[in-house]
């Protein structure tokens, strides 16, 4: 079939096989052309298809040589139906990894359940022994809570007081006022069961007790911050609290790790284009401001690129791993830049629907967005037949 892009809204329908590969490859690539890393050599990755996930799997494995086990959900094609992207790229991954002479196995299932906690700590058990890092980059619109049995769901809204700013249909370029209602104090509650650190805590309980996390291993989380002018809409929102509880999850998980010599950290990344971001009113708005200005400065990072960072400069680093008061490590510090952050405000005050292409990078934007799914990658035949059906490469190097 020929494969093209089909959105709707935020998210898009379809996915490229090809495309997908070819960007996993440009990341190997880009890991590649880096001095080696003196990172883990066993590492569990939840949420390894996309992503930070995908990078941290890619940087562990073509940086340091490190044998990998992937857990991320499952997704069929047809010959008239494609595959998530999640899936094209982890069947990249995959393959590249047996061509490298590199260890890898993947988990498949919903990340939350504890079936799929069990499985991963057999293939652990059985594949590797211990893992000495273990990235969690979980993002979920719902969770079916594995005690209660509920499915929950989370929201994007601000807390207290409705919330309006400027925001764009990144499809279209049109700039429009957009004001959010204040989240209930269920929907909060919710959130923070979706989206915070209840989930990682209960992955770290599950290797504990099998005996699959060595000692002296490295756990890591995501979050984000950002600007004043997000502030409202994501850090002192719904979504923040999540944060505030995965954050206070790392510092739990810390001092249960510490007595083996153990570590847990949240890393701060920067603004990106993720398919989360994409439906987060405001965001994509300023996130193609942020990008022309950072773009400009020669400061761009994306999820490789700040991942490779996070591992050479900050977690396996001589000495202590810089962090904030807080105990995070921040590798938004460039995002976060007072000359970059003085630009945004300039532009954000005057940045309209007539003035936004030449005002922000909206064409990189839709770019990255559509390359998310595989899609506008250089040296892709889009017009070619394409067969949506990619099978996970079999035998030693996949467990189910």
């Amino acid at each position: 079939m020929i494969i093209k892009p089909r959105t709707r809204g935020f998210i898009c329908t379809t996915a490229h096989p090809d495309g997908c590969a070819a960007q996993v490859q440009q990341q190997i690539d880009y890991v590649a052309a880096k001095p080696r890393l003196e990172g883990p050599k066993n590492v569990l990755v939840i949420g390894a298809s996309t992503g930070y996930g995908l990078a941290a799997r890619i940087a562990a494995a073509f940086g340091s040589g490190a044998a990998t086990v992937g857990v991320y959900r499952p997704s069929k094609s047809s010959e008239t139906r494609t595959a998530s992207a999640g899936w094209y790229n982890s069947a990249a991954f995959e393959r590249k990894a047996a061509e490298a002479g590199l260890r890898s196995f993947s988990v498949t299932g919903d990340a939350f359940s504890n079936e799929t906690k069990a499985r991963t700590v057999e293939t652990i058990k059985a594949e590797l022994g211990q893992v000495d890092l273990v990235v969690y980059s979980v993002a979920s619109a719902r969770r079916t809570n594995p005690k209660t049995g509920e499915t929950v769901n989370s929201v994007l809204k601000p807390i207290g007081a409705s919330y309006t700013n400027k925001t764009v249909n990144f499809h279209s370029g049109e700039v429009s006022e957009v004001t959010l209602d204040p989240a209930t104090d269920e929907e909060v509650a919710a959130t923070v069961e979706v989206m915070g650190g209840d989930d990682w805590q209960l992955w770290i309980d599950a290797l504990r007790e099998g005996g699959v996390l060595a000692d002296g291993a490295t756990t890591i989380a995501y979050s984000y911050i950002g600007p004043d002018l997000t502030q409202p809409i994501y850090r002192e929102g719904s979504i923040g609290r999540a944060k505030d509880d995965l954050e206070a999850t790392a510092h739990r998980i810390g001092d249960q790790l510490a007595a083996n010599g153990g570590r847990a950290f949240v890393s701060v990344s920067k603004a990106l284009v993720t398919q989360s971001s994409s439906a987060i009113p405001v965001v994509p708005l300023y996130v193609s401001v942020l990008y022309k200005i950072m773009k400009e400065k020669g400061l761009h990072e994306g999820c490789i690129e700040q991942t490779y960072r996070l591992f050479a400069e900050r977690l396996y680093a001589t000495g202590e791993v810089p962090v904030d008061e807080a105990g995070r490590i921040r590798i938004d510090d460039w995002e976060m830049r007072g000359d970059v952050q003085a630009e945004v405000e300039e532009i954000w005050a005057r940045i309209s629907s007539e003035n936004i292409e030449e005002s922000s990078d909206l064409a990189g934007y839709r770019k990255e967005f559509f390359q998310l799914f595989g899609f506008e990658t250089d040296g892709v035949d889009y017009e070619a037949d394409t067969n949506p059906v990619v099978d996970m490469p079999v035998g030693s190097q996949r467990s189910v």
